[in-house]
């Protein structure tokens, strides 16, 4: 915990001591006190215990070693595209997902003054790149730190009036900071999608009657059009793949792995017949999780 900046020391230690007091309730996430994340966890279950750790890996740990009942981690974004490597991150931690959040991004600019002129920008790279149009007009450089909220407490650690933050309005009143300027993101509609871990998968039951997410990746077999027909099942069963990304794993680029989202549970024949077919054409399929669907796809 010492790797976050001074000013977040204090306010992170106090965390950790309400979150060892009832683990339960603990949710752990990637960030300073005031991060993005830190909202989300607030916004899906406001009596819990956020528990705020320096990098995706502590947080996932956090609920492995039961200092956490969960983690929420950030995924993707409607700008920036994919936010962490859950296809690398999921399978070695053995964590279920259990529920998907969408979170509205609004980044402010701030700084320990609001005169100016402002020579560098800190904030996490998602958030300098949601914001990369409104930095290069006003001639402020980008400057990458590890989460936007540890970027408000790192400036106001420095105490250089020519720096500035990108972060959540939270920040500003959590390190003393003063808003420059509100939305300096590029987009009016700038979205995070966040997933929430947890160490036991939800069963059939806890999701019946709602309409579900399935996430799992899978590796297809180092053949022509093998991706093809292992999506084939998917269009002939009416099923919605709602997100596919292919990554490779390891050095050998033989077969690639694909990340997938679809709408469904594997309860439904016409997600079992999907899924079967899939599996016929792969060397293998790894589930990572059926939870309540948080907005509608399409």
């Amino acid at each position: 915990m010492d790797s976050f900046p001074a000013p977040a020391l204090a306010m992170v230690e106090n965390m950790r001591a309400a979150a060892a007091s009832d683990p339960a309730r603990a949710i752990s996430f990637q960030g300073a006190p005031g991060a993005n994340s830190h909202r989300a966890v607030l916004e899906w279950e406001p009596d819990a215990l956020p528990l705020p750790c320096f990098s995706f890996s502590d947080a996932i740990d956090a609920v492995k070693s039961g200092l956490a009942g969960c983690a929420m981690i950030p995924i993707e974004n409607s700008q920036a595209g994919r936010v962490a490597d859950i296809h690398f991150l999921l399978p070695e931690s053995g964590l279920s997902i259990v529920g998907e959040h969408f979170l509205p991004i609004h980044h402010a600019l701030m700084a320990l003054d609001t005169k100016g002129p402002f020579g560098a920008a800190y904030s996490h790279p998602h958030a300098l790149s949601q914001s990369r149009h409104y930095l290069r007009e006003r001639g402020i450089v980008p400057l990458s730190h590890a989460d936007t909220a540890g970027a408000a407490a790192h400036v106001a650690d420095k105490g250089d009036p020519t720096l500035a933050a990108i972060a959540p309005m939270l920040a500003a009143d959590l390190y003393g900071l003063k808003i420059v300027e509100e939305n300096v993101e590029d987009s009016a509609d700038n979205t995070t999608r966040f997933v929430v871990l947890a160490p036991t998968p939800l069963t059939p039951e806890d999701v019946a009657g709602r309409e579900a997410m399935t996430t799992f990746v899978f590796e297809v077999k180092n053949i022509p059009a093998a991706l093809y027909k292992a999506l084939g099942g998917f269009a002939t069963n009416g099923v919605n793949m709602t997100k596919l990304e292919s990554y490779q794993k390891g050095a050998s680029f033989a077969a690639s792995m694909f990340y997938a989202d679809i709408v469904g549970a594997p309860s439904d024949p016409a997600v079992n017949r999907a899924l079967e077919e899939l599996a016929f054409h792969c060397n293998r399929v790894t589930m990572f999780g059926t939870y309540p669907l948080a907005r509608q796809r399409g």
